[in-house]
């Protein structure tokens, strides 16, 4: 007889205790003990206790394998039985020390609810063909299955990534959901906000607003410097030009080295702002032109808002980079791709209400294109596939899971909570934007089908539209140094378990994790430049890092800001009331403000967006691991680097924004999820 001891963590969550009874057998190379209790004088399994036991095995199982845990309702008087509540626990790791030998960490980070079985790995993370053992092999096949039998795909709308087939946020399994702190916080979060424009008696208004004055009550609302900044500034051609570099859609901006046959800007249009001595031709040449094109909104679906059709245009703008490093500014606006005697080209010389109006309707395309596709689609559908095929593909032991697996926390909870409550029908997509979800999905299925990977790689994504080199451009700054530290980090890990590049051509997970993120996520679509297998270290690198990148960094520097740059409506109007003008010279303060949304549509999408900019609790920051999935000194080398590269680059991101007018804090370590989970 053997006797071990047996140490349970148990997490610090609320309701992470158990009153239920847990036991365990070990499984070893000549056989599974029986199931041995894990049983104190008193309640064992409290949130956040850690307990030792001491358990004897009848006969010697041979080497360790796996630990089965196994756990059982408490035992209740017959009456009482069937009114046991589902006693779910959160067992953060087990650790067995045998007799004589080395304490074997087995990492689990996993609610257990109900009465079943698990069985756990020791903690080293293993590669498909490191694995050499039947029951081994077994247990990381059946691991898969379970979870591919808990986590199946469906098509939500077509032409769009696939999603988790699950209805509602309710019925989600714990593994995956919210915990009850962030939950409450959430929901807390936004009756508050509904109740004070409810109040206000603003939530209700279906009008006009009946000034730009009145606009500002929404400040009561909530208050920020950015926001304070954003109503200050909103009409200067500086601050309008900048938010291309570092507002919410700083991915559209890309050199201008020749003007489009269908922006016919001449010389004489732009002199005022070039000044003496210059042309259109010199400056395109000396590369100080930019473009932002919201083509793909030409024709798009609108919507109906109180009864009311909607509009939407699809501009081109023309910016020049003033030299000796200044600002920004922009020197031409057409509101639609088909220029003519309909569609005037708008200048700063203009009329100033022409010219604020021009502006206006880039803004609300900004809206459109920020919310539908670099938002929803990039930020939050396509971490979805890249969740719900780490999940179904990669077991617990591989090391690719054990990376990935925290920047995945919360992104099926709150995507299925937004097919609930923003783009289903009837919400508020539907009830207060331009586009509503007809246009929604037609954006998406137009992007998707011109979708490519360097788009979501970011190195590539800034050479390919020529703004390396573009001044004040903080989003490229501060994106580049965490691309490149997640990207050391991912090299390190990579090069522990992949010896070389056949490791990598191998593993057959890691070619079925890479395979059906290119089936569901890209629909197979060849001609993105994704990959649908992998085959060198260097690809592998390269793909995790984007798939890292853009859960965690991407999102938060297209997310975090949302507020800040709404709650003044006139910066980011979500519809337009009126068609974009035909001619100049017509546009009045009256008609500005009857061009913008409804009292009620600007509440709606206020609140939504409050919501979805701030982290309601429950944070975990870029490059913070407090469930120890890798329990090997080699992988914990590398996080604590990654650690320390992310402090030196959140204090020279501080030291930066400490001399700006307007900081731009939302590519700082400390301010990222590590995952899409708001």
């Amino acid at each position: 007889m053997a006797k071990f001891r047996i140490r349970v963590s148990t997490g610090k969550a609320c309701g992470a205790g158990t009153w239920d009874k847990v036991s365990v057998s070990i499984v070893g190379m000549r056989g599974e003990s029986p199931l041995l209790p894990l049983d104190h004088l008193g309640k064992e399994f409290t949130a956040g206790a850690e307990e030792d036991f001491e358990v004897t095995l009848p006969h010697d199982v041979g080497p360790v394998l796996l630990l089965r845990v196994h756990k059982a309702p408490l035992a209740l008087p017959r009456p009482l039985g069937p009114l046991a509540p589902n006693d779910a626990w959160f067992c953060r790791w087990f650790q067995l020390e045998p007799p004589g030998g080395v304490p074997l960490r087995f990492p689990c980070y996993q609610w257990l609810e109900g009465a079943g079985d698990l069985l756990l790995r020791e903690g080293a993370a293993k590669v498909s063909w490191a694995d050499h053992h039947p029951i081994l092999r077994r247990q990381r096949q059946e691991e898969l299955q379970s979870r591919q039998r808990m986590y199946c795909w469906k098509t939500y709308s077509p032409g769009w990534p696939h999603c988790l087939d699950q209805p509602t946020a309710k019925d989600l399994d714990l593994n995956i959901k919210y915990s009850v702190v962030k939950n409450t916080k959430f929901y807390t979060k936004g009756s508050s906000a509904f109740a004070e424009l409810k109040i206000k008696g603003l939530l209700d208004r279906t009008g006009l607003w009946r000034s730009l004055r009145e606009m500002r009550r929404m400040f009561n609302f909530q208050k920020s410097p950015a926001a304070e900044y954003v109503f200050e500034h909103w009409q200067d051609d500086t601050f309008f030009a900048s938010q291309f570099l570092n507002g919410l859609n700083p991915v559209l901006i890309q050199r201008c080295r020749s003007l489009p046959k269908n922006f016919p800007v001449t010389d004489d249009m732009v002199a005022p702002i070039l000044g003496p001595g210059t042309s259109l031709q010199a400056e395109l040449e000396k590369g100080s032109l930019f473009l932002v094109d919201h083509g793909i909104l030409s024709g798009v679906h609108t919507n109906v808002i109180n009864g009311k059709p909607q509009f939407s245009a699809a501009p081109m703008t023309l910016l020049y980079q003033s030299p000796g490093n200044g600002p920004l500014l922009p020197l031409a606006i057409q509101l639609s791709q088909t220029p003519g005697p309909n569609s005037p080209i708008f200048l700063p010389t203009d009329d100033k209400w022409d010219w604020l109006l021009a502006k206006t309707w880039v803004r609300n395309a900004e809206f459109s294109v920020h919310e539908a596709l670099t938002h929803l689609l990039h930020a939050h559908l396509l971490p979805e596939v890249f969740t719900l095929a780490t999940l179904r593909q990669l077991p617990s032991c591989h090391p690719l899971f054990k990376l990935l697996i925290p920047h995945t926390r919360y992104t099926l909870h709150i995507n299925t909570l937004a097919r609930e409550l923003l783009i289903a029908p009837g919400q508020v997509v539907d009830r207060s934007t331009g586009l509503g979800i007809g246009g929604f999905s037609e954006l998406i299925q137009r992007n998707m089908e011109q979708l490519s990977y360097s788009v979501l790689c970011l190195p590539e994504d800034i050479r390919a539209r020529g703004v390396e080199d573009i001044p004040n451009y903080y989003y490229r700054d501060d994106g580049m140094q965490i691309w490149g530290a997640v990207e050391r980090f991912v090299s390190e890990i990579v090069g522990i378990y992949y010896p070389n590049d056949a490791s990598v051509r191998d593993d057959q997970e890691l070619q079925a994790w890479v395979r059906e993120i290119f089936s569901r996520g890209f629909l197979d679509r060849e001609s993105s430049g994704v990959p649908s297998s992998l085959d060198t270290q260097e690809a592998l690198v390269q793909y995790v890092t984007m798939v890292i990148f853009t859960c965690s960094a991407q999102h938060s520097a297209v997310s975090a800001g949302q507020f800040d740059s709404s709650i003044w409506m006139p910066n980011l109007p979500p519809t337009m009331q009126l068609p974009p003008p035909t001619s100049k010279g017509q546009a009045q303060p009256e008609g500005f403000i009857a061009t913008l949304p409804p009292v009620n549509a600007t509440c709606d999408i206020i609140i939504a967006l409050w919501l979805l900019s701030r982290e309601p609790g429950d944070q975990r920051p870029l490059g913070t691991y407090p469930d120890e999935h890798f329990t090997e000194e080699a992988p914990q080398r590398s996080i604590a680097a990654f650690q320390n590269h992310l402090t030196q680059i959140s204090r020279d991101i501080k030291e930066r924004n400490q001399k700006l007018a307007l900081p731009y804090p939302y590519l700082d370590p400390p301010l990222i999820e590590n995952s899409v989970s708001i």
